[in-house]
This record gives C-alpha cells, structure tokens and sequence, in this order.
C-alpha cells in the first residue's frame, strides 16, 4: 500500500521538470535569429519603397502647392497681358493731339508676347501637373518640370526687365539723351503699364518657387 500511494521517484520529477524549460529554451534560440533576419527583410524592404514612393500624404501636399502656385501664376499672366493689351491713351497736350500705346514700344510688344507664352505653358504645365499627380512622380520627370518652369521664369523676367526698362525712361526721362518724360501727359497709360509689370513680377515669384521646388525634387535622381 505504501508503494501505490507513494510519489514517483525524485529523480524522474527533476528531469521531466527541467525537460520543459531546456525545450523552451532551445525553441527560443533556435527561432529568434529567424525572426530577427525576417524582421531586417522587412524594414529594408519598407525603407526601399519609401525610398521609390514618397509618403502619400506629403506627396498630396507637394502636389497642391506646385497646382496654387500654377493657379496663381496662369491669373497673373493672364491679367498682365490683357492689362497692357488694354494700354492705350490719347491726350491733347498744346494743341497737339498725344496717342500712347503699348504698340509704339518693342520693349511693351515683347513684354506682351512673353506673358502670353508664359501664361499659354503654365496651363499646359496645370494640366500635365494635375494629370500626373494621381501617382508619384519619377524624379527624371520632375527634372523636365524644373526646365520647364526655368525658361518659362527667365522668358517672364526678361519680358519685365525690358518693360521696366523703357517704362523708368516714360516715367523720369533721360535728359542726356534728350527723352522728355511722358507720364505727366499720359498718367492713364503709366498706371495701366506699371500694374501689368507689377503682376508680371509676382508671375516670376511664383515661377521661383516652383523652380526651388522642381529643384529639390530633382535630386533624388540617380545618377
């Protein structure tokens, strides 16, 4: 009766009780390289796609700054050259009937001419932005953007240079030459022509950030 109701021998207890945390730990060194040699595939892997496709949302936010700046740079294009199209006075100063137009200037015609084609690509850069922009763009593609706005901004501060150019010379005179300033006759037209340029200026602001911006995008070309 004493050996039925006895426990097992001491010896048996120990073993079967040491057995099971020896398997774990055996278990735990055998699975736990795997597990960190998966858990660097996979960060590597996330870190290779950030690398090819930025965060979604700072791609949206990108996407709507170059599109309002796009926006604005079309309006103010746009509103410079139908300013000076629109720049025309005629006076009678001592009995000599004065006609002032932008026509009469080379500088104003290619001040002109130079909103109209910055204003005509800004829309089609809008459009090809706006199309675009549903996926992430190829850095190579943003490098052809940065050329785009480059000229289209060099062309726009061009065409203000020349027209502040003769415009200082309307307003001031050049006495040493012999111009005689006009303003005085004409203030209509000066205004209208001033604000045509001012806007035109803020067009190449705009253009300069979008430049900084394709720039900057830009470099994540590999070479």
């Amino acid at each position: 009766m004493i050996s039925l109701c006895s426990p097992p021998p001491l010896s048996h207890s120990i073993s079967t009780s040491t057995n099971i945390p020896l398997l774990i730990q055996l278990l735990f060194f055998l699975l736990f390289p795997t597990f960190v040699f998966l858990r660097s595939q996979k960060m590597d892997n996330f870190d290779a796609k950030n690398m090819e496709n930025p965060p979604l949302k700072s791609h949206k936010c990108l996407l709507g700054t170059q599109i309002l700046l796009r926006i604005l740079a079309t309006a103010f294009t746009l509103a410079a050259t139908l300013i000076i199209l629109a720049s025309k006075q005629t006076v009678t100063v001592f009995g000599i009937e004065m006609d002032a137009r932008y026509t009469y200037s080379s500088a104003f015609k290619f001040f002109a001419i130079a909103n109209m084609i910055g204003c005509a690509f800004t829309v089609l850069s809008l459009l090809l932005a706006s199309v675009l922009g549903h996926k992430c763009l190829d850095p190579k593609n943003y490098f052809y953007i940065f050329l785009h706005d480059l000229i289209v901004m060099a062309l726009l501060l061009a065409g203000c240079a020349a027209a502040t150019a003769i415009g200082y010379v309307g307003k001031h005179g050049e006495m040493h030459s012999g111009w005689m300033p006009i303003c005085d006759h004409v203030p209509k037209f000066c205004h209208k022509v001033t604000t045509g340029v001012m806007l035109s200026y803020f067009a190449v602001l705009f253009y300069l950030c979008l430049v900084i911006i394709s720039a900057n995008q830009s470099r994540r070309i590999q070479v």
